[in-house]
């Protein structure tokens, strides 16, 4: 995304009550990708690379696609193709049919465009592409070759070529300095005089045409990188691509083949292929996973999501490892992946930085790297140590490791660097929050580290370790009390006093409390709040209106609520809270007490967030926020509550209790 875009965006949205302007929005269209690219395919067909996190990579910036005199700019009918990554977009052209469908192969994108029906007699496809190489809009220039054109920068080199004949190449002028601070939004393509001869050449946005022949013709993209490929190679990857996939039905065969993520004999819902499909489109070839797909990197209504939090990730690491065993899905490569990706990124005090690139690694700009800085933890998350510490520790229950004494190693010191976080009334220490937006001594915070406690006593590591975990667990369960309200228990403890809101983070307690009870006894009080604390919560956080039904955040949440005056409704927490009555109803149902009334309520919202359900896209997507009137907003699909809605299909099929 470049700042011309946004300011596009800005302009043609001002004003909006639903969005965000400035912004590129994905709460349309769906997303092909494979390994470290990433590619939107909008409702019109139209693509935008959203590989920069994972690949470092710019892309393709924006772009539009006609046949004949017509531009496909209306919305269209789109879907993915069975268990596929294939995205197939249907537009309906004056009588006739353009059948899309895209699909990325490594860092290769290809679209096959055919005309069905009566469609005139030599149609040609007219397709406007605009690159930013390495996230520029200027210091850019394009080679023609035959068959492809080369947009460059420095360091990345895009391509784009068809197969059928390359016919007319025009540079598109980018918007001048007058365009850029009026008040209309530019429309490309559009005819513009040069005021310099080198003003045609001296850009990465190029309008090109190509005869569709035999009813299709198919158009590629590459990106690439200087030191990796070069020239010759590039264009010959383009080439043999226009070549191998010069039919729908060669898309089809490739998509079956380069899916990542298995699809189960026996699913025990359609969204299973969805979760994992969404998962993978948002990982990194090292198993690192982007939050959602970055449609803010400007931050103009955010802080980003296109990085790598160690909460965020390890939570759905460790829900992907507890669904694949009932699932039965072989995810073992993807566990190996996410293990090796925590061990190398471990601080030398224990801990993990607040978000990392997921594409090599590196610190991500972020606001809560107080460890990294002078000071107290208090813009510290120390939830995110303990979410990958309880990972570890279920990963080496679990699997087989190949180096289980480094993972071991790890885990020790993970442990550590939690205790230095544990205050000696068994609550963590003032920190920040697992929404990011307040400090003080929280609920979630001390549900993380029990369950990690809890998590490491199970796990197959030093006796030494074992009983200093146990010993900690007990502390922080006795710790809870300093929260308990005498109904729920309260979001925080700040200077003293206790914030009696609900929040939804305070429903990871049923989970932490299950671990618990895997290795110790849980009295029968600690049990009856639990169960007053889950259904005061579920019962104080539900929002319903016409066209939503589903969990707000938290009690007073005001982010991101545009014209309405009370908080949204979020797919993690209404997901959370899903997951929460199921861990309680396993908790009651082991204990030998009625776990009916959590399996229903589990069940209840579990349907919010699937197919027919309020907060679902048609393409199985879940979005971060929805407005009263169902209007999705911020990162979509979120990989957060598309794990947890994993996790709770299978948890529920488990148990027995998915369909009642």
């Amino acid at each position: 995304m470049t700042l011309r875009t946004a300011l596009n965006d800005f302009k043609r949205h001002r004003g909006a009550d639903d969005v965000v302007p400035g912004e590129l929005r994905t709460t349309t269209g769906t997303f092909a990708g494979d390994g470290d690219r990433l590619v939107h395919v909008d409702d019109d067909g139209s693509l935008r690379d959203y590989s920069y996190p994972l690949a470092g990579l710019g892309g393709i910036d924006r772009s539009r696609f006609g046949v004949g005199e017509t531009w496909l700019d209306g919305g269209a009918d789109q879907r993915y193709l069975g268990d596929t990554g294939v995205v197939e977009t249907i537009h309906d052209v004056d009588g006739y049919r353009v059948r899309q469908r895209d699909l990325t192969v490594g860092r290769v994108h290809v679209t096959r465009f055919d005309c069905e029906g009566d469609a005139p007699a030599a149609p040609v496809l007219r397709a406007y592409v605009g690159f930013a190489p390495e996230g520029r809009e200027s210091g850019i220039s394009h080679l023609v070759h035959d068959g492809a054109v080369e947009a460059y920068h420095r360091r990345e080199h895009d391509y784009v070529g068809v197969s059928t004949e390359l016919g007319d190449v025009r540079g598109q002028v980018p918007e001048r300095f007058p365009e850029l601070v009026g008040d209309d939004p530019v429309a490309f393509p559009r005819e513009t005089e040069t005021e310099r001869y080198e003003d045609a050449v001296m850009t990465g946005d190029l309008l090109l045409e190509a005869p569709v022949e035999d009813g299709g013709v198919t158009l590629v993209t590459l990106l690439a990188e200087r030191d990796e490929t070069t020239r010759e190679e590039a264009l010959a990857r383009v080439s043999d691509a226009v070549e191998t996939y010069d039919s729908a039905s060669a898309l089809e065969r490739a998509g079956e083949r380069r899916r990542d993520w298995p699809v189960p004999a026996s699913p025990p819902a359609e969204t299973v292929v969805d979760d994992l499909r969404v998962l993978s489109l948002l990982s990194a070839p090292n198993g690192a996973r982007i939050a959602g797909p970055d449609f803010d990197p400007f931050y103009v209504g955010s802080g980003g999501y296109g990085y790598t939090w160690f909460r965020d990730d390890a939570e759905i690491a460790r829900f992907l490892l507890d669904a694949s065993r009932t699932l039965d899905v072989d995810l073992d490569a993807w566990h190996r992946r996410s293990a090796a990706f925590y061990v190398r990124n471990q601080r030398e005090d224990g801990s993990w930085p607040h978000r990392v690139w997921p594409g090599d690694e590196t610190l991500a700009p972020g606001w809560a790297n107080a460890r990294l800085a002078s000071g107290d933890d208090t813009d510290y998350q120390a939830d995110q140590t303990a979410s990958v510490a309880a990972f570890l520790a279920r990963y080496l229950r679990a699997c087989d490791p190949s180096d289980p004494g480094r993972i071991e190693d790890a885990l020790a010191r993970a442990v550590e660097s939690v205790d230095g976080t544990l205050a000696d009334d068994g609550l963590p220490v003032a920190c920040q929050n697992a929404w990011e937006d307040a400090h003080g001594r929280f609920v979630h915070t001390a549900a993380t580290f029990l369950h990690a406690y809890a998590a490491v006593v199970r796990a197959p590591v030093d006796a030494d370790l074992r009983e200093h975990a146990r010993e900690q667990a007990d502390a922080v369960l006795a710790g809870l009390d300093r929260l308990w309200t005498g109904e729920y228990y309260a979001v925080r403890e700040r200077d003293g006093d206790l914030d009696e809101r609900c929040d939804s983070g305070s429903l990871a307690l049923a989970g932490a409390l299950r671990e618990y009870a895997a290795v110790a006894n849980l009295d029968a009080e600690t049990v009856d709040r639990l169960v007053t604390h889950v259904e005061t919560t579920l019962s104080a956080l539900r929002r319903e209106t016409d066209a939503v039904s589903g969990l707000v955040r938290y009690e007073g949440d005001g982010w991101r609520t545009g014209p309405q005056d009370a908080e949204k409704v979020w797919t993690v927490s209404t997901a959370w809270g899903a997951n929460a009555a199921a861990e309680l109803g396993s908790l009651l149902d082991d204990r030998g007490d009625d776990p009916s009334e959590a399996f229903r309520r589990s069940r209840a919202l579990l349907a919010e967030v699937t197919p027919g359900g309020s907060l679902v896209r048609n393409n199985g997507y879940l979005p971060e926020q929805l407005f009263d009137d169902g209007t999705p907003d911020s990162a979509t699909p979120l990989g957060w509550p598309h794990a947890l809605r994993l996790a709770t299909v299978a948890h529920l099929a488990r148990e027995g209790e998915l369909a009642r």
